[in-house]
């Protein structure tokens, strides 16, 4: 008679537990927004070009001396005066670089799909990251010379 009560309470909650699982499931894949892969063309102070599938303006932030978070971008974190400005891949046309002095970021000219254009610096040390056909190709922001978004 206990085997009976105990196959009954734990295919109920066997079917409740499903149920969660499942109604989980639909909410989170509800909420995943497919993001769009960029492809960008990026020239490093060499001149050496190099087209990145699936790019990305990575860089990681600090929390300790032995632990950090990776952040893989799809804007440009850009300073204009005291300001930061989230510049999207999808609005950019092209990014032209000068080198800084030193250790310093370089200057961006950074030109928009609709023409207009204005100058930054970067908010951070990062990189262009992306696939080519040779494999994962990273290209610090500091030896890029320009980047052409397609």
């Amino acid at each position: 008679m206990r085997m009976r009560q105990w196959s009954r309470v734990s295919g109920v909650f066997g079917c409740a537990g499903l149920a969660v699982l499942l109604w989980a499931s639909g909410v989170s894949a509800a909420d995943v927004k497919a993001e769009k892969a960029f492809t960008i063309a990026v020239t490093d102070t060499q001149g050496v070009e190099t087209e990145l599938k699936n790019g990305v303006f990575y860089w990681e932030e600090k929390m300790s001396e032995t632990s950090f978070v990776p952040h893989e971008l799809r804007h440009v974190p850009s300073k204009r005066g005291t300001a930061t400005v989230n510049i999207k891949f999808d609005q950019i046309k092209q990014i032209e670089l000068k080198s800084g002095t030193d250790k310093a970021l370089p200057a961006m000219t950074v030109t928009l799909a609709n023409g207009k254009s204005g100058e930054f610096t970067p908010a951070v040390n990062g990189s262009f990251k992306g696939e080519s056909d040779f494999g994962q190709v990273e290209v610090p922001i500091g030896s890029v010379s320009k980047v052409v978004f397609k």
